[in-house]
């Protein structure tokens, strides 16, 4: 391992970490990403009022489905059973920003993280897209772990960092 990444080996080569005699215990990650927009396209959103359909249930779809092809999009992921994916979607206060949380499931010698990142991610890509004809300057901000559980590093939170 160089330099403390897992990913990349002595000589400084890309490798795939072995996790074949890790345990095997229940893991958990819950993951966000935050859309904002114009006031008038977040009302649309709200009401189910976008022409191509139900924009949360179409993300929410998406998520899962994302989540599941992980291991295709990230390099060096490993491919998992996922035991469960959920996404859930929280209007914000302010009438224009949507925040979506990712949370996925696993018994397995590896962590979800990546899983619940993408499903997030992809979710909030999902929003964009169905709503870009009347909103293009939308924005994707704040991807990030909340939260991860399971393994040997343990539970870990967002507040433990954020204060």
């Amino acid at each position: 391992m160089a330099d403390g990444f897992t990913h990349i080996d002595a000589r400084g080569r890309v490798r795939m970490v072995d996790v074949t005699t890790k345990s095997r215990t229940e893991r958990m990650a819950r993951a966000q990403a935050v859309v904002t927009m114009r006031p008038e396209t977040f009302a649309l959103v709200r009401d189910q009022a976008v022409e191509k359909g139900n924009v949360l249930e179409t993300a929410r779809i998406a998520g899962v489905m994302a989540a599941k092809q992980t291991a295709a999009l990230i390099p060096m992921c490993h491919p998992l059973n996922l035991t469960h994916v959920k996404l859930d979607f929280f209007p914000q206060d302010d009438g224009r920003t949507l925040r979506i949380e990712a949370v996925a499931r696993v018994a397995d010698r590896t962590g979800v993280e990546m899983e619940a990142l993408t499903a997030a991610a992809v979710a909030a890509l999902t929003v964009y897209d169905m709503c870009k004809s009347y909103d293009r300057g939308m924005s994707i901000s704040d991807i990030r772990l909340l939260e991860k559980s399971g393994g040997k590093s343990g539970h870990w939170t967002r507040d433990a960092i954020d204060g």
